[in-house]
């Protein structure tokens, strides 16, 4: 029998196997220590200023397509998968932030405003990089939308407040603090995780996590939860992250991103890390093939910045623009040498 979440074991296991994406599961009751109440916030205006942006999704889904969450987060019917998550209205004219897990394969996407209006939607993009997606929707009049602020400013301590559909039950809040930045969960090369202990649940990812002016700095995307349940720590992509990728979905509704065509790895010598990222293989006409890289290449710096791991190499070669040639400083026979590379674009974006 399929249990609601990541299984609980009796050593702990890596971050990666117990991170749980926020889709549906059961309803579970939950019940948060008591704090005092003495110098807390009120955040009833702030609740009341933002919530009407704030939006349910209900997704239909094939069966067979790539699923992500545990089998017991979704629900079945037939040939179809049920989901839900949550997500923000950025713009008047109907354009919804979501995660991309949220609507991923999906044949029918319904979102619901706090008022209880039901609006079928449309997926204009999606990065699976970011884990992000923008949804259309066409309303008569213009619709409460909420603005992304600059998650560069949040300090570890200040208050937050996320908003979104738990569980399914629809517009829901929960407060905390961030916990932490700059997290690596182990989600991708772009992992720059803001951590919060609102309490975060299935069916709150996309929504959005708020700084106190009411400006959203988080999309929230995952929790860690031995259970599948709130265990006070969830993550959220920064806004600064998500910005420019919101920008080109919303321009042309996908983002091209920088390729070399390689596998890499951290380097190691005698057992001790290495700066720099190791080219294990390359891609058969890939840019990098065309440039002449080759299997065993130490690459130390791209256009004169330091690479210190093979992670900081994919990132920042995801962030040029295809076409774009670059500078690649790599230690070979223990030889420095520079060899241009003109970048390619990542394939399946989109």
């Amino acid at each position: 029998m399929n249990k609601p979440s990541l299984p609980a074991e009796s050593q702990s296991p890596p971050l990666s196997r117990r991170l749980a994406l926020l889709l549906p599961t059961a309803l579970v009751a939950c019940a948060r220590p008591g704090v005092a109440q003495r110098g807390l916030p009120d955040f009833a205006d702030l609740a009341e200023s933002v919530l009407p942006a704030v939006v349910s999704i209900q997704v239909t889904s094939r069966e067979g397509g790539e699923q992500r969450g545990t089998p017991a987060e979704r629900r079945r019917g037939g040939h179809l998968v049920q989901g839900a998550g949550s997500g923000f209205i950025i713009e008047p004219s109907g354009i919804v932030v979501t995660n991309g897990h949220v609507v991923g394969n999906a044949t029918r996407v319904i979102v619901t405003t706090q008022d209880g209006t039901e609006y079928p939607a449309r997926v204009m993009g999606a990065d699976d990089l970011t884990d992000l997606a923008l949804l259309k929707i066409t309303a008569r009049t213009a619709l409460p939308a909420v603005s992304l602020g600059n998650s560069a400013t949040m300090r570890v301590g200040q208050w937050v407040m996320a908003a979104g559909n738990p569980f399914g039950l629809g517009g829901s809040i929960t407060v905390g603090i961030v916990s932490a930045r700059g997290r690596d969960i182990g989600a991708g090369p772009f992992d720059d995780f803001i951590q919060t202990d609102a309490p975060i649940n299935p069916g709150n990812s996309g929504g959005p996590l708020f700084n106190m002016a009411g400006e959203v700095i988080g999309i929230n995307t995952a929790i860690y939860s031995p259970s599948g349940a709130s265990a006070g720590i969830g993550f959220a992509v920064p806004s600064d992250l998500a910005r420019p990728v919101v920008e080109a979905l919303i321009r042309g509704g996908r983002v091209d991103r920088g390729w070399l065509g390689v596998s890499v790895a951290d380097a190691e010598e005698q057992g001790r890390r290495q700066r720099g990222a190791v080219i294990m293989g390359v891609e058969r006409g890939s840019p990098a093939a065309r440039a002449g890289l080759r299997q065993g290449d130490l690459v130390t710096a791209l256009n004169g910045e330091a690479v210190a791991t093979s992670r900081a190499l994919v990132r920042g070669v995801a962030v040029l623009p295809p076409g774009e040639t670059v500078r690649l400083t790599l230690l070979r026979g223990g030889r420095s040498q520079d060899i241009a590379v003109q970048i390619g674009r990542r394939p399946n974006e989109g």
